[in-house]
């Protein structure tokens, strides 16, 4: 597959890539950088083209279980630590 083949896009990433470069063209911007801009911003929502088999995406699922599974540092209120700082006191 050459470099700049768009045969792994599907044909709603091709249309949505169609769609952008005509407004980018309204705009004022030449055909050649309204296409290389509606390719990246095609790129930017969807990650590229399209990708075979199920349940691609799983980082942001792990990221979160990743996050959960580190336990949450207890910290103590600022009572408890002028309880201990009191305790310390008396003892001495």
């Amino acid at each position: 597959m050459p470099r700049g083949d768009k045969s792994s896009y599907s044909s709603r990433q091709k249309r949505k890539a169609a769609h952008i470069e005509k407004g980018y063209e309204k705009r004022g911007v030449s055909k050649k950088t309204a296409a290389k801009r509606a390719w990246a911003t095609v790129n930017k929502q969807e990650g590229g083209g399209t990708k075979t088999g199920s349940g691609r995406k799983k980082t942001a699922s792990r990221k979160k279980t990743a996050a959960k599974k580190g336990a949450r540092k207890t910290t103590r209120t600022k009572s408890a630590r002028k309880k201990s700082a009191t305790q310390r006191a008396r003892r001495r």
